[in-house]
């Protein structure tokens, strides 16, 4: 049986996924995690699940904000079982667990680092940030022209003829000169066999031979100088980098919104609560009103007969003592 780990936080019309057929998975965002997720409230390796015979069981490793399966929150190195459809929740994201027979994903080390890129990249176009890549030429006959690499995987070319992307009127430029393309988290950048050749920080390219356009990287274009800004990617460079975020006690982390026949049915398939109890919060306990009498009682009669006869004992001992004077 295979485990796909599906990203429940964000748009959920469209739902990120990796299948997996390994005994180990660990999630989190350093860049060797087999789930790898761009959020700072979560740890570079925050949790890890591991098969166990024919169960997968869940482990909190160590996180600064710890690891919820439900409302549940587990004790850091502390396994669980968990079950299909079960919801789990890493720093403030949610992800759910299918454990299914269908084939693992191709090459899960691109698909984990593309979902990431794909996280970001919604989440830089929610704020009305850019997120695609752009080429820009820095310099040159065409100074200032730039060509966004939109489609992940789509070739895009350059040079004077009618047919390109971005077209150049540089006269040392053929008429296709170049391709770029944008696969996972890199760049490439591809010579046509151009009659002027390119030059990619000062090294020519080989021809109709895909190289990887570093950051910062100038390709030397006829007599154009370019570069290529990746938002997406220095952004997860810089959320790789970042300190754990830790989440305030009062931080509410809603499930997802359709998530409640899910949470019912691993409701009824969950194992009893492992010792120690959960980390839940507890509800504060209720002050029961007080009854308000109405009418007297025997008790109380009798308490006031009691009281009057104190009292007129102790008045005739008073007037006893002052008469006697």
């Amino acid at each position: 049986m295979s485990l796909t780990v599906v990203v429940r936080t964000g748009d959920a019309a469209s739902l990120p996924s990796i299948t997996f057929d390994a005994p180990r998975i660990v999630i989190g965002r350093g860049d060797g995690c087999e789930v790898m997720l761009p959020d700072p409230s979560i740890s570079h390796r925050h949790a890890s699940i591991r098969q166990r015979g024919t169960d997968y069981i869940i482990v909190d490793e160590g996180s600064t904000n710890g690891t919820f399966v439900g409302p549940v929150r587990l004790s850091p190195h502390a396994p669980r079982v968990v079950r299909s459809r079960d919801l789990v929740r890493v720093g403030r994201i949610w992800l759910e667990l299918r454990i299914e027979q269908v084939p693992p994903s191709a090459n899960p080390q691109q698909a984990t680092k593309e979902m990431a890129l794909a996280l970001i990249a919604g989440a830089l176009a929610a704020n009305g940030e850019p997120a695609a890549p752009r080429v820009r030429v820095v310099e040159g006959p065409d100074s200032g022209r730039e060509l966004e690499l939109g489609e992940l995987g789509r070739a895009y070319a350059l040079g004077r003829g009618p047919r390109v992307e971005l077209m150049l009127d540089d006269p040392d430029a053929s008429r296709r000169h170049v391709e770029v393309l944008r696969k996972g988290a890199q760049i490439f950048v591809r010579d046509l066999a151009s009659k002027n050749g390119s030059k990619l920080s000062e090294q020519p390219l080989v021809a109709n031979e895909l190289t990887v356009w570093p950051k910062a990287a100038v390709l030397e274009l006829g007599q154009n100088r370019l570069r290529c800004d990746d938002p997406v990617a220095e952004a997860l460079g810089e959320l790789e980098k970042t300190p754990d975020e830790k989440l305030r006690d009062d931080d509410v982390v809603e499930p997802p919104r359709d998530a409640n026949r899910a949470a019912r049915e691993s409701a009824q398939l969950a194992e009893p609560p492992a010792k120690p109890a959960p980390v839940v919060e507890v509800p504060k306990r209720r002050r029961m009103p007080r009854r308000v009498r109405s009418g007297w009682t025997a008790t109380d009669l009798a308490v006031a007969i009691l009281a009057l006869g104190v009292l007129l004992i102790s008045m005739l001992g008073l007037f006893w003592l002052l008469r006697s004077q």
